[in-house]
């Protein structure tokens, strides 16, 4: 039978609690201002805390109360279980986990295997204990969102067009990021399968760059490979976050879901 029900209602936040792990980043900001918008309480967590906490007392003085800051070692197990230790003593329980913290130590192809361990240690083993842990609990709690943030770089190669003649840029030429990028998309399959029928869902948003004031030379570049003929802006992973942390997507699992103006679908 068909619930009637107002469909901007289901996707309100209002009364859950969500975590966005490197939340005072360029993308992480967006998400914190959108899931509070949307009604949730969100706790902005990094390896800094200081970063989070500034930023957490800028959207406070602007009206946003039920937005605070955290910290943890996203390479440390024992950290994200103490995370989640607190979030739980402070909220009661947590609903949404945003997967956005990342490290790239590695510049180059040819850097030190150890930059390469040192990646995979908290873009692979990291993130799969920070999801096992929080799963864990939404598993108890009989519901949950987990949204990875992924990248195009986890689904094409590199591009070298793109950055010829400007190596100051970032390092397309470093393999860590697409080979844990590649890797967050298959982990997200995995994971909608082992906590699926507890009723928490687990998606992957592939985000295509965004806008930073980068060399105006690149900016053309990127923009002729997308649809859309543009970066990303501040507020463009804004809907298709809040989408998925809601119950308007409760039917959506496992999914990737690509949100770079088209760049991938050339």
């Amino acid at each position: 039978m068909y619930n009637k029900a107002n469909i901007i209602d289901r996707f309100r936040l209002d009364g859950k609690t969500a975590l966005v792990t490197g939340g005072s980043g360029y993308y992480g900001k967006q998400m914190v201002i959108a899931l509070a918008d949307a009604g949730a309480t969100v706790c902005c967590a990094s390896r800094g805390l200081e970063k989070c906490k500034e930023f957490c007392d800028e959207l406070n003085s602007m009206g946003y109360d039920k937005v605070y800051a955290d910290c943890y070692d996203q390479e440390d197990e024992e950290s994200i279980k103490a995370l989640l230790d607190r979030m739980i003593k402070q909220n009661g329980r947590v609903d949404i986990l945003v997967n956005n913290s990342v490290l790239r130590p590695m510049h180059d192809y040819e850097a030190p295997l150890e930059d390469f361990a040192k990646s995979m240690a908290v873009n692979a083993t990291g993130l799969f204990a920070i999801t096992r842990a929080f799963g864990d609990h939404m598993e108890k709690c009989g519901g949950g969102s987990i949204i990875n943030i992924g990248s195009y770089m986890g689904i094409c190669g590199s591009n070298p067009y793109l950055y010829e003649g400007h190596p100051e840029m970032d390092a397309i030429d470093a393999p860590d990021y697409f080979f844990h990028k590649g890797g967050m998309l298959n982990l997200t399959r995995f994971m909608a399968g082992r906590y699926g029928k507890a009723g928490v869902r687990v998606n992957c948003l592939n985000l295509g760059g965004l806008f930073n004031h980068q060399n105006p030379e690149f900016l053309e570049r990127y923009a002729k490979m997308t649809y859309l003929g543009r970066m990303a802006d501040e507020n463009d992973i804004q809907g298709v976050l809040v989408f998925l942390a809601s119950d308007a997507s409760s039917y959506i699992t496992g999914a990737g879901i690509n949100v770079d103006g088209g760049y991938t679908a050339r």
